[in-house]
């Protein structure tokens, strides 16, 4: 006589999804997405918390090269951050080799064009800010580790990209020290982790002066913004 057949007790719910997912990554459907395609967004940062008794210098663009400001960032060995476009480091890339081997100072990323990045989409993103990191690696020999995007102005693709083109934080500042025309702004009193924006224009020096002058009213002390911020 045959031997009755048992029911064979039904797949719990845990084990049934566990299957699903094994059957959609054999065929290459769902899972979640590489980090590689979807990097972590970079901070954006404007100020420093931090209770060490420092500023920080960044000075961006880098069209005029005035001698009296390189001697006084020499002279001073000011740790800036150089935001500098390719276009305006071509014409004369000893100006800024000079900084960088006598100084403490560092190149950072400020995209090819000088675009408001966030007219553009991903791929016009990418173009702007891996192509600049790129340019300034081949020329100075050493990588861009922040970015500041033109304008200061920026969207979540533009965090996510910064991160794709080596970056570890998008920079905006604390204060503008940047004479434009017949306007100087005034000068603040400085606080421990402010970051002061100023332009390779043709007050240049005068701006710098400015700002050095205030940090040392405040009792602070010039150093590296790449050294403040975490990977």
């Amino acid at each position: 006589m045959p031997r009755p057949r048992t029911a064979r007790p039904a797949p719990s719910p845990r084990a049934a999804f566990a299957l699903l997912v094994s059957l959609l990554a054999i065929i290459g459907i769902g899972g979640p997405a590489q980090a590689t395609d979807w990097p972590e967004p970079v901070p954006v940062v404007s100020h420093v918390d931090t209770a060490d008794p420092v500023v920080f210098i960044t000075i961006d663009d880098g069209w005029t090269h005035d001698p009296a400001a390189q001697k006084l960032l020499l002279d001073r060995q000011v740790p800036a951050s150089l935001f500098i476009l390719p276009g305006a480091y071509a014409y004369d890339p000893g100006y800024f080799r000079t900084l960088l081997d006598h100084t403490p100072a560092r190149m950072e990323n400020h995209t090819v064009d000088h675009p408001d990045l966030t007219t553009l989409d991903a791929a016009g993103q990418r173009a702007q800010l891996c192509g600049a990191r790129d340019r300034t690696l081949t020329q100075f020999g050493a990588e861009p580790r922040l970015a500041r995007p033109p304008y200061g102005t920026y969207n979540d693709t533009t965090r996510t990209t910064a991160r794709a083109c080596g970056a570890k934080a998008l920079v905006t500042w604390t204060y503008d020290f940047t004479t434009w025309g017949q306007w100087t702004p005034p000068t603040p009193k400085l606080k421990a982790g402010d970051i002061v924006l100023l332009h390779f224009n043709d007050t240049v020096d005068a701006d710098l002066t400015r700002a050095l002058a205030a940090a040392d009213a405040a009792g602070l002390r010039p150093a590296q913004l790449r050294d403040y911020i975490p990977e």
